[in-house]
């Protein structure tokens, strides 16, 4: 088994409350859910109305498979209109 995980910090262009921020971040949960089959959840600055911090987590059967998810998943964060991606780290881990 192949474990993908993915922190990712964001700027939430527009948000002063922590309103605008939770319709933003749910948003994109649901959306990378749903379009990459990943968990995702805010992790940290939950406090932060213009910040958050999401773990977005995969399991996957290869390498290269868990590898382009985590890619798209990057690549869509890139291109979002709601939040500017500002920081990530991702880590892959193998199983026996």
């Amino acid at each position: 088994m192949i474990l993908g995980v993915l922190q990712v910090e964001v700027m939430i262009d527009g948000s002063q409350t922590l309103k605008d921020k939770r319709r933003v971040v749910s948003s994109l949960k649901d959306r990378l859910h749903r379009e990459h089959m990943v968990s995702v959840a805010e992790v940290d600055l939950q406090d932060d109305p213009r910040r958050a911090v999401l773990g977005i987590a995969l399991a996957a059967s290869s390498v290269p498979v868990c590898q382009s998810t985590l890619d798209l998943v990057l690549g869509k964060l890139r291109s979002s209109r709601d939040c500017v991606l500002t920081d990530h780290q991702q880590e892959i881990i193998t199983g026996h």
